[in-house]
Protein backbone atom coordinates (compact mmCIF):
# COMPACT_ATOMS: atom_id res chain seq x y z
CA UNK A 1 0.00 0.00 0.00
CA UNK A 2 1.31 3.64 -0.87
CA UNK A 3 1.78 5.96 2.61
CA UNK A 4 0.83 9.31 2.80
CA UNK A 5 1.76 11.32 5.67
CA UNK A 6 -1.43 13.47 5.47
CA UNK A 7 -3.53 10.05 5.60
CA UNK A 8 -2.52 8.35 8.63
CA UNK A 9 -4.16 4.63 8.45
CA UNK A 10 -5.68 3.46 11.60
CA UNK A 11 -3.83 0.12 11.94
CA UNK A 12 -0.46 2.75 12.22
CA UNK A 13 -1.97 4.56 15.08
CA UNK A 14 -3.03 1.42 17.06
CA UNK A 15 0.43 0.33 16.62
CA UNK A 16 2.02 3.00 17.35
CA UNK A 17 0.59 3.43 20.42
CA UNK A 18 1.31 0.16 21.11
CA UNK A 19 4.71 1.10 20.96
CA UNK A 20 5.17 4.12 22.68
CA UNK A 21 3.20 2.29 25.82
CA UNK A 22 5.52 -0.56 25.84
CA UNK A 23 8.69 1.88 25.17
CA UNK A 24 7.57 3.49 28.32
CA UNK A 25 7.39 0.21 30.38
CA UNK A 26 10.92 -1.09 28.81
CA UNK A 27 12.03 3.00 29.97
CA UNK A 28 10.95 2.48 33.57
CA UNK A 29 8.69 5.33 33.06
CA UNK A 30 5.62 3.44 33.74
CA UNK A 31 4.34 -0.39 34.55
CA UNK A 32 1.99 -2.59 32.60
CA UNK A 33 -1.37 -2.01 34.75
CA UNK A 34 -0.37 1.19 35.97
CA UNK A 35 -0.25 3.37 32.75
CA UNK A 36 -4.16 4.54 31.72
CA UNK A 37 -4.84 4.93 28.19
CA UNK A 38 -8.56 5.62 26.50
CA UNK A 39 -8.57 2.12 24.33
CA UNK A 40 -7.64 -1.39 24.92
CA UNK A 41 -7.65 -3.76 22.46
CA UNK A 42 -7.56 -7.94 23.13
CA UNK A 43 -7.84 -10.85 20.36
CA UNK A 44 -9.94 -14.20 21.74
CA UNK A 45 -9.51 -16.54 18.68
CA UNK A 46 -11.65 -19.29 20.45
CA UNK A 47 -13.28 -21.48 17.69
CA UNK A 48 -13.25 -24.90 18.77
CA UNK A 49 -16.36 -25.18 20.69
CA UNK A 50 -18.80 -23.50 17.94
CA UNK A 51 -21.62 -25.53 17.55
CA UNK A 52 -20.91 -25.48 13.31
CA UNK A 53 -17.33 -25.71 12.35
CA UNK A 54 -15.44 -22.46 11.64
CA UNK A 55 -11.95 -20.36 11.11
CA UNK A 56 -13.14 -17.91 13.68
CA UNK A 57 -9.39 -18.01 15.15
CA UNK A 58 -8.37 -16.36 12.39
CA UNK A 59 -10.38 -13.09 12.62
CA UNK A 60 -8.72 -11.36 15.14
CA UNK A 61 -5.43 -10.75 12.67
CA UNK A 62 -7.41 -10.10 9.65
CA UNK A 63 -9.73 -7.36 11.64
CA UNK A 64 -6.38 -5.96 13.04
CA UNK A 65 -5.00 -6.24 9.02
CA UNK A 66 -8.30 -4.30 7.66
CA UNK A 67 -7.77 -1.45 9.74
CA UNK A 68 -4.66 -0.33 7.00
CA UNK A 69 -7.93 0.46 4.96
CA UNK A 70 -9.29 3.26 6.99
CA UNK A 71 -8.45 6.39 8.05
CA UNK A 72 -8.70 7.57 12.06
CA UNK A 73 -10.75 10.88 10.93
CA UNK A 74 -14.65 11.15 11.25
CA UNK A 75 -16.11 13.74 8.96
CA UNK A 76 -19.61 13.24 11.04
CA UNK A 77 -18.44 14.14 14.25
CA UNK A 78 -15.08 16.11 13.17
CA UNK A 79 -12.98 13.59 15.50
CA UNK A 80 -9.78 12.42 15.17
CA UNK A 81 -9.69 9.14 16.85
CA UNK A 82 -5.72 9.42 16.36
CA UNK A 83 -5.81 11.88 19.45
CA UNK A 84 -6.96 8.83 21.88
CA UNK A 85 -3.89 6.56 23.02
CA UNK A 86 -4.29 3.03 22.51
CA UNK A 87 -2.84 -0.57 23.29
CA UNK A 88 -3.22 -3.50 21.70
CA UNK A 89 -2.54 -6.06 24.68
CA UNK A 90 -2.71 -8.79 22.23
CA UNK A 91 -4.35 -12.61 21.95
CA UNK A 92 -5.43 -14.67 24.57
CA UNK A 93 -3.43 -17.90 23.75
CA UNK A 94 -5.64 -21.09 23.10
CA UNK A 95 -8.68 -20.05 24.55
CA UNK A 96 -11.15 -22.62 24.00
CA UNK A 97 -10.27 -24.55 27.16
CA UNK A 98 -11.04 -24.17 30.56
CA UNK A 99 -7.80 -22.86 31.61
CA UNK A 100 -7.82 -20.94 28.17
CA UNK A 101 -10.99 -18.78 29.54
CA UNK A 102 -9.35 -18.01 32.88
CA UNK A 103 -6.48 -16.77 30.74
CA UNK A 104 -8.30 -14.47 28.58
CA UNK A 105 -10.42 -13.34 31.71
CA UNK A 106 -7.31 -12.11 33.26
CA UNK A 107 -6.27 -10.32 30.12
CA UNK A 108 -9.34 -8.76 29.80
CA UNK A 109 -9.72 -7.90 33.27
CA UNK A 110 -6.09 -6.29 33.06
CA UNK A 111 -7.21 -4.33 30.33
CA UNK A 112 -10.31 -3.25 31.43
CA UNK A 113 -8.05 -2.22 34.39
CA UNK A 114 -5.50 0.10 32.02
CA UNK A 115 -8.07 1.25 29.13
CA UNK A 116 -11.22 3.17 29.60
CA UNK A 117 -12.82 1.21 26.77
CA UNK A 118 -11.62 -2.12 25.45
CA UNK A 119 -12.33 -4.12 23.28
CA UNK A 120 -12.67 -7.34 22.47
CA UNK A 121 -11.89 -9.12 18.94
CA UNK A 122 -13.09 -12.85 18.48
CA UNK A 123 -13.41 -15.88 17.77
CA UNK A 124 -16.68 -17.41 18.42
CA UNK A 125 -19.27 -15.89 20.32
CA UNK A 126 -17.99 -17.82 23.40
CA UNK A 127 -15.38 -15.86 24.01
CA UNK A 128 -17.97 -13.25 25.38
CA UNK A 129 -18.01 -15.42 28.50
CA UNK A 130 -14.93 -15.23 29.61
CA UNK A 131 -14.10 -11.51 28.17
CA UNK A 132 -17.03 -9.72 30.47
CA UNK A 133 -16.22 -12.23 33.52
CA UNK A 134 -13.06 -10.42 33.19
CA UNK A 135 -14.30 -7.09 32.46
CA UNK A 136 -17.41 -7.46 35.10
CA UNK A 137 -15.29 -9.22 38.24
CA UNK A 138 -19.00 -8.76 39.97
CA UNK A 139 -21.79 -10.22 37.46
CA UNK A 140 -24.48 -9.15 40.50
CA UNK A 141 -23.70 -5.59 39.42
CA UNK A 142 -23.11 -5.58 35.49
CA UNK A 143 -25.05 -5.64 33.17
CA UNK A 144 -25.21 -7.13 29.30
CA UNK A 145 -26.44 -5.96 26.21
CA UNK A 146 -25.98 -8.27 23.04
CA UNK A 147 -26.64 -7.35 18.99
CA UNK A 148 -27.37 -10.84 18.39
CA UNK A 149 -30.19 -12.83 16.44
CA UNK A 150 -30.05 -15.75 18.47
CA UNK A 151 -30.75 -16.03 22.65
CA UNK A 152 -27.09 -17.63 23.02
CA UNK A 153 -28.91 -20.04 26.08
CA UNK A 154 -28.28 -23.05 24.87
CA UNK A 155 -27.11 -25.90 27.25
CA UNK A 156 -23.56 -27.02 27.21
CA UNK A 157 -20.29 -24.85 26.27
CA UNK A 158 -20.20 -23.56 22.84
CA UNK A 159 -20.98 -20.51 20.73
CA UNK A 160 -24.70 -20.86 21.49
CA UNK A 161 -24.67 -20.83 25.43
CA UNK A 162 -22.28 -17.49 26.28
CA UNK A 163 -25.75 -15.93 28.06
CA UNK A 164 -26.92 -18.62 29.77
CA UNK A 165 -23.17 -19.27 31.46
CA UNK A 166 -22.72 -15.92 32.43
CA UNK A 167 -26.21 -16.10 34.39
CA UNK A 168 -25.47 -18.61 36.06
CA UNK A 169 -21.97 -17.24 37.37
CA UNK A 170 -24.22 -14.76 38.70
CA UNK A 171 -25.29 -12.09 36.00
CA UNK A 172 -28.94 -11.15 36.31
CA UNK A 173 -30.88 -12.19 33.74
CA UNK A 174 -33.07 -9.21 34.36
CA UNK A 175 -29.89 -7.23 33.71
CA UNK A 176 -29.90 -8.72 30.18
CA UNK A 177 -30.89 -7.09 27.10
CA UNK A 178 -30.83 -8.39 23.36
CA UNK A 179 -31.27 -6.61 20.18
CA UNK A 180 -31.94 -8.18 16.92
CA UNK A 181 -33.33 -11.51 17.79
CA UNK A 182 -34.33 -12.60 14.58
CA UNK A 183 -37.52 -14.94 13.69
CA UNK A 184 -36.04 -18.47 12.50
CA UNK A 185 -33.20 -18.41 14.45
CA UNK A 186 -34.63 -19.83 17.66
CA UNK A 187 -36.62 -22.05 19.55
CA UNK A 188 -39.65 -21.95 21.83
CA UNK A 189 -38.02 -23.74 24.17
CA UNK A 190 -35.10 -20.91 24.46
CA UNK A 191 -37.55 -18.38 24.03
CA UNK A 192 -39.49 -19.22 27.20
CA UNK A 193 -35.66 -19.49 28.55
CA UNK A 194 -35.51 -15.91 28.13
CA UNK A 195 -38.38 -14.93 29.45
CA UNK A 196 -38.30 -16.86 32.88
CA UNK A 197 -34.75 -15.38 33.08
CA UNK A 198 -36.47 -11.67 32.58
CA UNK A 199 -33.96 -11.18 29.36
CA UNK A 200 -35.26 -8.05 27.72
CA UNK A 201 -35.96 -9.10 24.25
CA UNK A 202 -35.88 -6.07 21.01
CA UNK A 203 -36.60 -8.30 17.96
CA UNK A 204 -35.21 -7.06 14.63
CA UNK A 205 -38.60 -5.94 13.82
CA UNK A 206 -38.34 -3.43 16.07
CA UNK A 207 -35.24 -1.46 14.06
CA UNK A 208 -37.96 -1.44 11.14
CA UNK A 209 -40.01 1.34 13.25
CA UNK A 210 -37.59 2.94 15.55
CA UNK A 211 -33.61 4.15 15.30
CA UNK A 212 -30.93 2.79 16.31
CA UNK A 213 -30.48 5.71 18.80
CA UNK A 214 -34.32 5.23 20.21
CA UNK A 215 -33.67 1.12 20.20
CA UNK A 216 -30.56 1.78 22.32
CA UNK A 217 -32.12 3.89 24.55
CA UNK A 218 -34.55 1.38 25.26
CA UNK A 219 -32.11 -0.85 26.40
CA UNK A 220 -29.73 1.19 28.42
CA UNK A 221 -33.07 2.17 30.17
CA UNK A 222 -33.88 -1.70 30.57
CA UNK A 223 -30.92 -2.45 32.42
CA UNK A 224 -31.67 -0.18 34.91
CA UNK A 225 -28.69 1.40 37.48
CA UNK A 226 -25.89 -1.29 36.90
CA UNK A 227 -22.43 -0.46 37.46
CA UNK A 228 -21.33 -1.39 33.95
CA UNK A 229 -22.13 -2.46 30.64
CA UNK A 230 -20.62 -5.34 28.84
CA UNK A 231 -21.95 -5.29 25.24
CA UNK A 232 -21.54 -8.00 22.43
CA UNK A 233 -21.75 -7.17 19.27
CA UNK A 234 -22.62 -10.92 17.13
CA UNK A 235 -22.32 -9.83 13.59
CA UNK A 236 -24.57 -12.27 12.27
CA UNK A 237 -27.08 -9.86 13.84
CA UNK A 238 -26.52 -8.37 10.26
CA UNK A 239 -28.07 -9.09 7.23
CA UNK A 240 -26.59 -11.95 5.25
CA UNK A 241 -25.48 -9.94 2.20
CA UNK A 242 -23.24 -7.71 3.81
CA UNK A 243 -21.25 -10.29 6.42
CA UNK A 244 -20.62 -13.54 4.14
CA UNK A 245 -18.34 -14.44 6.87
CA UNK A 246 -20.72 -15.15 8.97
CA UNK A 247 -21.98 -18.60 9.30
CA UNK A 248 -25.25 -18.19 11.39
CA UNK A 249 -26.39 -14.72 9.38
CA UNK A 250 -29.55 -15.08 7.37
CA UNK A 251 -31.11 -12.79 4.78
CA UNK A 252 -32.96 -9.90 6.47
CA UNK A 253 -30.84 -8.76 9.19
CA UNK A 254 -29.97 -5.14 10.19
CA UNK A 255 -27.51 -3.57 8.08
CA UNK A 256 -24.20 -2.58 8.47
CA UNK A 257 -24.81 0.98 8.70
CA UNK A 258 -27.42 0.12 11.49
CA UNK A 259 -24.33 -2.04 13.18
CA UNK A 260 -21.84 0.63 12.67
CA UNK A 261 -24.38 3.55 14.43
CA UNK A 262 -24.67 0.88 17.55
CA UNK A 263 -20.95 0.39 18.23
CA UNK A 264 -21.06 4.18 18.34
CA UNK A 265 -23.67 4.42 21.16
CA UNK A 266 -21.97 2.12 22.63
CA UNK A 267 -18.67 3.46 22.56
CA UNK A 268 -20.44 6.29 23.87
CA UNK A 269 -22.05 5.32 26.72
CA UNK A 270 -20.64 6.27 29.89
CA UNK A 271 -20.84 3.00 31.53
CA UNK A 272 -19.82 0.30 28.83
CA UNK A 273 -16.27 -0.56 29.44
CA UNK A 274 -16.27 -3.06 27.50
CA UNK A 275 -17.22 -4.38 23.92
CA UNK A 276 -16.48 -7.80 21.83
CA UNK A 277 -17.05 -8.15 18.26
CA UNK A 278 -17.59 -12.01 17.72
CA UNK A 279 -19.04 -14.96 15.15
CA UNK A 280 -16.66 -13.69 12.08
CA UNK A 281 -15.41 -16.39 9.95
CA UNK A 282 -12.40 -14.63 8.09
CA UNK A 283 -11.03 -17.48 6.64
CA UNK A 284 -14.32 -17.80 4.55
CA UNK A 285 -15.06 -14.25 4.08
CA UNK A 286 -15.73 -12.65 0.70
CA UNK A 287 -13.26 -11.63 -1.76
CA UNK A 288 -13.47 -8.06 -1.10
CA UNK A 289 -13.30 -8.83 2.58
CA UNK A 290 -16.39 -6.78 3.55
CA UNK A 291 -17.42 -8.77 6.74
CA UNK A 292 -13.48 -8.07 8.63
CA UNK A 293 -13.95 -4.72 6.72
CA UNK A 294 -16.60 -3.96 8.98
CA UNK A 295 -16.02 -5.28 11.83
CA UNK A 296 -12.77 -3.21 11.60
CA UNK A 297 -15.15 -0.31 11.03
CA UNK A 298 -17.08 -1.21 14.14
CA UNK A 299 -13.64 -0.67 16.12
CA UNK A 300 -13.23 2.84 14.53
CA UNK A 301 -17.22 3.63 15.12
CA UNK A 302 -16.59 2.18 19.07
CA UNK A 303 -13.56 4.72 19.72
CA UNK A 304 -15.41 7.46 17.79
CA UNK A 305 -18.17 6.92 20.21
CA UNK A 306 -15.17 7.24 23.35
CA UNK A 307 -13.67 10.06 21.92
CA UNK A 308 -17.52 11.86 21.88
CA UNK A 309 -18.27 11.16 25.49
Amino acid sequence: MSEDKLWPRAASWLAEGTEANRAAVENGESKIGDFAVDLGVVGVPAHLTSISATGAHTTPAAVRDALKRYSTWSWEHGTDIGELQSYDFGDSLNPDSPEGEDRTSALVGFATDAARLTLVIGGDNSVTFAAMRGAAPDLSRAALITLDAHHDLRDGVSNGSPVRRLVEAGLPGTRVVQIGIADFSNSPEYAERARQLGVTVIPRSTLRSETPAEVWAMAVEAVGDADLIYVDIDVDVCDRADVPACPAAAPGGISADELRQFAFLAGNTERVNCIDITEIDASADSPDQRTTRLAALLILEAANGLANR
